[in-house]
């Protein structure tokens, strides 16, 4: 499985993903790990919100869980909003997830190699320092699923 780049890679994950798993999700709506999820929600995305802190609320029409690991259905992709130097920390979360989730898709201005390589030798595919939103709207995406 690789990291992926292309336009056409990338529009394929936006039209066929239908969970999104959110790391680092927050309910402060000048904060992109909020605007960006709500984004994809009012586009049809099922957002599952993952925040320790936040458990006791509702975002995105969904209870936040502690951690990538309270999940028990398939994840389409996981999209991170944590610095890069939390990255290693949280390899070892979504390695333990089953089922695994076919993305891993970090956000704009995230980047770390190593851990994109580990979690692309496991077959999960990797996407770096890109925003699912400013892509989604780039390649034209409606709702997903179509086109």
């Amino acid at each position: 499985m690789p990291v992926l780049t292309s336009d056409e890679a990338l529009r394929n994950v936006l039209q066929t993903a239908r969970t999104v798993a959110v790391l680092g999700a927050h309910p402060e709506p000048r904060k992109a790990a909020h605007y960006v999820p709500l984004y994809l929600h009012e586009h049809g995305y099922r957002i599952l919100p993952i925040n320790p802190v936040y458990t006791d609320r509702v975002l995105f029409g969904e209870t936040p869980r502690a951690a990538l690991t309270d999940l028990d259905e398939q994840i389409d992709v996981v999209d991170v909003f944590r610095r890069a130097e939390h990255l290693p920390a949280h390899l070892s979360e979504i390695l333990a997830m089953r089922p695994r989730p076919k993305v891993v898709w970090l956000q704009q201005g995230i980047r770390h190699d190593e851990v994109a390589r580990e979690l692309a030798e496991a077959g999960i595919d990797v996407v770096q320092d890109a925003c699912m939103l400013a892509l989604h709207r780039k390649l034209g995406i409606g709702r997903p699923g179509s086109q």
